[in-house]
């Protein structure tokens, strides 16, 4: 099936609240599971929900069943069916931000620029956000709450510009959709590490602050020293238990100024040229912007970030960093996520613990 008119290489077509803006910052959108011939349809089963959203769900689900029972992955079910069946995408009205999807290209249209060599029956792991992506859902099978995943029954539509994994078939598709859906962190990582940097990674015992280690380690060289912080002792054990970091200390990323001083006392009292932003929760801009020196870089990959807080709060103390927003995207990101696998065994076997 095709829909009519003329459609957009971004997706305004579909956009339906603005009318003709864009998909990912538009209140609703277009999630009819009928293609034009630049789209692809794909056959939906797991939803990996972003941390932040994530996070935001499951507090709101442990409060709705204090107040009227229930379990949490009911509460959150609902919440979900809810958002998607008003917007047309799954795009968290608290957060503003979406996820990934695995499923199975089910139709390519004609148009579509890999029409000439993407297959019906591909298992892909789409590389763009569901708050962008129209999505409608027949059915919620089971959340899992350790994997920050859903299992669904549904269809979903990618556009022309679209980017998009093929899951290899030597790589579990539960630990594929982990990697891949917090890939650009990683690959910034790579990009923003130099050797002999000092590097702070905030949230290093999470999945994207556990690639970042290794890229950091591996960038910053011998000469470089990598700092992990984690928000609790599980995390922190985590993070340890991988021996790229120089220090490994929890503290709470939420409370500034006692953070600073944990990550002060680690580092003997030196600030970091990087710093990567990996937390799932918001309040945390300016324990990454004091524990970075003046000229340094500071690196949100966190969607919980506010740029408000971050910019005023760097100009309040008169801190001159470089602050980069974490850009989910830079090219040959899935190379690099899924090359940390490959080069760390006990990356790997942390991972697939946790998600296979």
């Amino acid at each position: 099936m095709r829909k009519t008119g003329k459609t957009c290489l971004y997706g305004s077509h579909r956009s339906l609240e603005p009318e003709g803006s864009l998909p990912q910052p538009a209140w609703r959108i277009d999630n009819t599971p009928v293609i034009g011939d630049d789209e692809l349809l794909i056959r939906v089963d797991t939803l990996n929900v972003d941390a932040a959203s994530f996070t935001q769900l499951e507090q709101a689900a442990e409060a709705e069943v204090a107040r009227s029972g229930g379990t949490i992955p009911e509460r959150m079910a609902e919440a979900i069916l809810d958002i998607v069946a008003r917007r047309g995408k799954l795009h968290n009205p608290v957060t503003g931000s979406g996820g990934m999807l695995l499923g199975t290209v089910e139709e390519v249209g004609k148009a579509h620029p890999a029409a000439a060599s993407l297959r019906p029956g591909t298992r892909i792991a789409t590389l763009v956000s569901l708050s962008l992506t129209p999505l409608k859902l027949e059915r919620i099978k089971g959340i899992n709450l350790d994997r920050d995943q859903v299992e669904v029954e549904g269809r979903a539509v990618l556009f022309a510009s679209g980017i998009y994994a093929a899951i290899a078939p030597d790589l579990p598709e539960t630990l594929a959709l982990a990697v891949l859906d917090v890939a650009g962190a990683p690959a910034q990582t790579a990009h923003l590490v130099r050797p002999g940097d000092r590097v702070l990674i905030i949230g290093a015992g999470g999945k994207s602050g556990l690639l970042c280690l290794h890229e950091a380690r591996k960038r910053a060289g011998v000469t470089g020293k990598v700092y992990a912080m984690a928000h609790s002792p599980a995390s922190a054990e985590r993070a340890a238990s991988l021996g790229l970091a120089d220090a490994v200390f929890t503290a709470d990323a939420g409370r500034p100024l006692e953070a600073l001083a944990a990550f002060q006392q680690a580092a003997g009292g030196q600030a970091a040229d990087v710093t990567i932003n990996c937390v799932n929760v918001a309040g945390t801009e300016m324990t990454s912007i004091m524990g970075t020196r003046d000229g340094g870089t500071v690196y949100f990959f966190s969607m919980a970030t506010s740029f408000t807080a971050a910019a005023l709060g760097a100009e309040g103390i008169g801190r001159d960093v470089q602050m980069i927003i974490g850009n989910g995207y830079t090219r040959g990101h899935d190379r690099t996520a899924l090359a940390c696998l490959q080069e760390n065994a006990r990356l790997r076997a942390i991972f697939e613990a946790w998600f296979v």
